[in-house]
């Protein structure tokens, strides 16, 4: 007898003569692990999987919650749990280190007392140091809104100056207004007496660390880890040109589409623009569109 059929006399067996499943299965001589039904899982499953492999690949830096949160924007309606399985059954993990990659185209008001609350009260900025392929440094100017987690401009040069940081501010000051602090650490560039002053003059206010507290500026540390974490370690800038039009497409990135986990996975401002140009759309499949598939689960 097979066991498909073995299976069914035993149902049969247990409904009209009332007995237990455990008792037929003995009679029969069949193990009761064989009368449980076989999971076949869902029928979307291999383009779900396709997608998140798909996704990890063009993020190579994201985990599978930050990848739940891309697929729900491309149309799945999916559970972080059912991701989750899949990319632990696909072996999926983030990488310890990441090969980097070339491209072919060219004391008033620490972080402990004074916290965001809401958009334009605190910015903070903070110098994050490179190297172009030559063995060449540049420097990036990274300034944030401490509230919403919007980076509101990253500037790049070889030599950034206090200069500099009053051209970043006095940009950002006529397109989005003044804010009520602007906290940073206490380097030359930022308690130059020019910055200070012009600050005052505008009617901002300084918020300056306490000297070897990097933790008092935690959110423009967190989005610098960021920064060289999803990016600087993974790139090779083999000009400085190369290197404003990379990290400028990123800053993009980070503020439009990548999920933020302290903002329930949402961009810090959403918007349809996608990154980088030069690849696919972020939440594209391995074999087909996923705004196309006509069911979702």
């Amino acid at each position: 007898m097979s066991p498909a059929r073995r299976r069914r006399c035993i149902d049969h067996t247990v409904r009209k003569f009332g007995v237990s499943e455990r008792l037929a299965c003995r009679v029969l001589g069949q193990h009761r692990s064989t009368q449980r039904k076989v999971p076949r899982g869902r029928a979307d499953d291999a383009a779900l999987t396709a997608d998140i492999i798909e996704l990890a690949t063009q993020y190579g830096r994201y985990g599978y919650r930050r990848i739940t949160a891309l697929l729900r924007d491309a149309g799945w309606l999916v559970n972080v749990k059912r991701v989750e399985r899949i990319w632990r059954q696909e072996g999926l993990k983030l990488p310890a280190k990441q090969p980097k990659r070339g491209r072919l185209w060219l004391n008033d008001g620490s972080c402990v007392r004074l916290r965001p609350e809401y958009p334009n009260h605190v910015w903070s900025y903070d110098f994050v140091e490179g190297r172009t392929h030559n063995g060449r440094k540049f420097r990036m100017l990274n300034l944030i809104d401490e509230f919403t987690r919007e980076c509101l401009a990253i500037r790049i040069d070889r030599k950034l100056r206090s200069s500099d940081v009053i051209d970043v501010l006095s940009d950002l000051f006529i397109l989005r207004g003044v804010p009520g602090h602007i906290r940073s650490d206490n380097g030359p560039e930022f308690v130059a007496k020019a910055v200070r002053e012009w600050i005052t003059a505008v009617g901002a206010r300084t918020a300056f660390i306490e000297p070897g507290s990097p933790w008092e500026n935690g959110y423009c540390e967190s989005f610098n880890s960021k920064l060289r974490d999803e990016l600087l370690n993974g790139e090779i800038f083999y000009s400085l040109a190369e290197a404003r039009i990379v990290i400028e497409g990123w800053r993009q990135h980070y503020n439009t589409k990548r999920p933020h986990s302290s903002l329930g996975y949402r961009p810090p401002a959403p918007a349809a623009a996608p990154w980088p140009a030069a690849l696919p759309q972020p939440a594209s499949p391995a074999t087909s569109n996923v705004a196309d598939k006509p069911t979702m689960h």
